[in-house]
């Protein structure tokens, strides 16, 4: 229920909407199915919106089970590539934006007019996209293009990355040259 309460209390933003939380995930462990269980663990899923940091949806959580005993982690993400090289970060996807006025915006909007012929719609992913990386936490100015409606994108990804492919790259190789000229 305080979760709950959380999520009605989070902050919004005009351009990427309010912030969320949810419950994704209860275990527990218990000697059986028939005892009381001495050990329980909860994954929230907080989905952060411009103003918001990881310290700040971090604090949120703590103030909600202070009195208990428990504590709030944030999660680690690692992976072993082919080399042996081992990958890793924080499971921590921060929001980033750029005013349409921003000259990757502008030099990406010139780019797109050449190559298409019209004026794209400037908007905002739904989802995590690699600019959480790029833009959220090393700062670097981040655009990206989608050519189809977005509610395509996840269960038919494959058949839009093929017949797109040529398109997306004609635009980021204008997107450079553009951004080149300046």
């Amino acid at each position: 229920m305080e979760i709950e309460k959380l999520n009605d209390r989070l902050k919004g933003d005009e351009f990427l909407g309010k912030g969320s939380i949810t419950v994704t995930e209860i275990i527990s462990k218990s000697p059986s199915l028939c005892a009381v269980s001495d050990y329980a663990r909860i994954h929230i899923d907080r989905r952060l919106t411009s103003g918001e940091t990881k310290e700040t949806a971090v604090k949120e959580i703590d103030d909600l089970i202070k009195g208990y005993d428990s504590k709030v982690e944030l999660l680690n993400y690692s992976e072993k590539a082919y080399t042996g090289l081992e990958y890793g970060m924080e499971k921590y996807y921060p929001t980033w934006t750029l005013p349409v006025n921003h000259e990757v915006v502008k030099t990406g909007v010139s780019a797109y007019k050449k190559i298409f012929g019209k004026e794209p719609k400037v908007d905002k992913w739904t989802f995590s996209t690699n600019g959480i990386m790029t833009c959220g936490v090393y700062g670097i100015p981040t655009i990206d293009l989608v050519l189809v409606m977005r509610s395509w994108l996840m269960p038919r990804m494959r058949k839009y990355l093929s017949l797109t492919w040529l398109h997306l790259s004609a635009f980021y190789a204008a997107s450079v040259y553009e951004l080149c000229k300046c």
